[in-house]
């Protein structure tokens, strides 16, 4: 599915939560050098180093299950963002990442506060750190909710909402949509 990018602060949380494509079951991060290729482009130090041997090997599935984890948990708040509730699990998943993820303000020459992520995180906490930045900027300038999962459960592709009244359900009203609205006439139909 495409669309028009989010604002910038939350064209992170759509690229990590849309390296899989949910009906297909293609994970971009797990391909062979996905994660290091997705840590490169956004600039994430100490994230997807290669696996080398043994006890790295070990690390790297371990950190690639984590950063997985993580996409899943920020696809059940977008897809929240749809009118549903947000389930325990990964609402508790998401605020274990962001508790692990140190966050500081720093004010600039013109007197400005700035969020940013704190000195010396590299890796999964790095990556988790930007995102909450991404995250409280959109929250404070009101695009945080527009950011929504698509409702049919074999799609869940994250999408920026930008119909007027911020009620989109889908990714894309000729598919998705339009797969929903036939299953519920044929649902009535019945």
């Amino acid at each position: 599915m495409t669309d028009r990018p989010p604002p910038e602060a939350l064209v992170l949380v759509q690229e990590l939560t849309n390296t899989l494509d949910v009906e297909t079951g293609e994970d971009a991060l797990a391909a062979p050098g996905g994660l290091a290729e997705f840590a490169r482009r956004y600039g994430i130090e100490g994230l997807g180093g290669n696996g080398g041997g043994g006890a790295a090997k070990g690390a790297a599935a371990a950190e690639l299950a984590g950063v997985q984890e993580l996409r899943e948990a920020l696809r059940a708040a977008c897809l929240a963002h749809t009118g549903t509730d947000m389930a325990a699990e990964p609402s508790a998943t998401l605020a274990r990442f962001l508790d692990a993820a140190p966050l500081t303000v720093a004010v600039d020459a013109a007197g400005r506060a700035v969020l940013r992520p704190a000195e010396g995180l590299t890796g999964p906490a790095l990556l988790t750190a930007r995102i909450a930045v991404g995250i409280a900027q959109a929250e404070a300038d009101g695009t945080w909710q527009r950011l929504k999962a698509c409702e049919a459960h074999d799609c869940l592709w994250v999408f920026y909402d930008r119909s007027p009244a911020g009620r989109g359900r889908w990714c894309s009203m000729a598919v998705c949509g339009s797969r929903a609205k036939m299953r519920s006439y044929r649902a009535r139909r019945r």
